[in-house]
């Protein structure tokens, strides 16, 4: 997760779609959904962090700012959106 964020908060292709990923857990409905396919365009040990996250997911049930993350994920929306 730490290494998402941190990835989200570049300025790449990569990194947008590592933050629009986030974004889609965080609110889907204000920042969008996301499209699965988009993981085949980062490299595969990133794509291995999205799918840790969301195996995760189903264990939490949680969003990213209960986690301590809401101040990071605040400065992902205002970079990507």
């Amino acid at each position: 997760m730490e290494r998402l964020v941190r990835i989200a908060m570049g300025d790449s292709g990569q990194c947008r779609i590592v933050a629009n990923f986030l974004l889609a857990w965080w609110n889907a409905a204000a920042y969008g959904g996301f499209d699965l396919t988009d993981m085949w365009a980062v490299d595969v040990a990133i794509a291995e962090d999205m799918i840790a996250v969301l195996a995760h997911l189903v264990d939490c049930r949680c969003y990213p700012d209960s986690l301590g993350y809401g101040s990071h994920f605040q400065t992902i929306a205002k970079l990507w959106r």
